[in-house]
């Protein structure tokens, strides 16, 4: 009895993910947000308008439609105003008198917003349409000090955000109700988890409930009523799709030489002989003195020395890694900083010996 019950925890434990960590309604989406405004109030911190005219520009408009004209040929030299962009995101299924959260960033020389209030400023979409306004009092995350030439800043002092800043004013509609049926949208185009889903949802909803239309596509039967389909994709969302194998990748950042891979990457048996070249070039000061008496002039020079180093690379013996870990372990095994094992990895892989997809960033 237990040696049956070592042997059961020996078996492998399956792994199971919900629909709605896998895939994505059709059409339920957020949508971009963008609007221009200005920010007042700050303390001495605003665009010199000199070198920003726009900053100007909007504030006379913004005048001008509140009764105040100014006089011709006014050029007002103003420290309190800053020209901002404001950012926010439409969530799905957003209804008018929905607060959001804004971003606000300055789009001038403003050098904090501080202390600054966002006035009205319409927020549309990229129909032109307005969808939300904009207005209320920034909070800046950042702090910074200066004095006599000398600064001390800690984060960014030229963007903040409005919490509750913007009032939704036109919601989308969306495809959710029409129609007899829904997409869902993997996250990642696969076969294997396209079939596994659909296979998981006519399993707990019924046969001929899901059918696969490509790898990322799967449509999905539901009720006519606004409500019932409401609680059948509340039901549909937390299926249980047993988890398939991912594609064996590694991931290679050229620009900071950070190297990702999953647990599916595999390694045969291979030898690697891996050398570094280095130059040095020095440059060192010499002053050339004339002798006494002479017309000459002191000159300063400079000596270059350049030495050429060349660190041998010794054949190493790669083993076979079935798994992440023995694969980390036999490429730690080379000594190689993560600069040298991208190139290593990209032999590896044209030699065949790394049976792995190689995606570089």
């Amino acid at each position: 009895m237990l040696f049956a019950l070592g042997a059961m925890l020996l078996l492998p434990v399956a792994r199971a993910e919900r629909v709605r960590d896998l895939a994505a309604i059709q059409g339920v989406r957020t949508n971009q947000l963008i609007g221009y405004g200005l920010v007042v109030g700050l303390d001495g911190s605003g665009d010199q308008t000199t070198q920003t005219p726009f900053t100007i520009q909007t504030l006379e408009t913004m005048l001008q439609q509140l009764g105040v004209t100014l006089p011709p040929g006014t050029a007002p030299q103003l420290r309190n105003v800053a020209a901002v962009m404001v950012t926010a995101v439409l969530p799905p299924f957003a209804q008018p008198g929905q607060p959001l959260d804004v971003t606000v960033s300055s789009l001038g020389n403003a050098k904090s917003l501080r202390g600054g209030t966002l006035l009205m400023t319409p927020l549309k979409g990229t129909d032109g349409l307005t969808y939300a306004m904009a207005q209320g009092n920034i909070l800046v995350g950042g702090a910074g000090a200066s004095q006599g030439g000398s600064k001390v800043q800690i984060n960014s002092l030229a963007a903040g955000r409005v919490p509750d800043g913007a009032i939704v004013e036109r919601g989308i509609p969306t495809p959710f109700q029409l129609g007899d049926r829904i997409r869902l949208e993997l996250n990642a185009s696969d076969f294997s988890t396209a079939g596994a889903v659909t296979d998981a949802i006519n399993a707990k909803l019924g046969e001929g409930t899901a059918s696969a239309r490509d790898g990322r596509v799967i449509e999905v039967k539901v009720p006519p009523g606004a409500n019932d389909r409401v609680r059948f994709v509340g039901e549909l969302e937390n299926i249980d799709v047993a988890v398939i194998e991912p594609a064996a990748r590694v991931v290679i950042n050229a620009r900071t030489g950070s190297i990702v891979m999953n647990r599916t990457v595999t390694l045969e048996p291979a030898a690697v002989a891996h050398g570094n070249l280095s130059v040095t070039i020095t440059a060192t000061p010499v002053v050339s003195q004339p002798g006494p008496f002479s017309s000459g002039q002191t000159i300063v020079t400079e000596k270059t020395d350049i030495s050429v180093k060349q660190e041998g690379g010794s054949l190493i013996k790669v083993p076979a890694a079935a798994n992440l870990a023995d694969l980390v372990k036999a490429l730690n095994s080379l000594g190689a900083n993560p600069g040298d094992l991208v190139a290593i990895l990209q032999a590896l892989k044209a030699s065949g010996a790394l049976r792995a997809e190689l995606e570089v960033i």
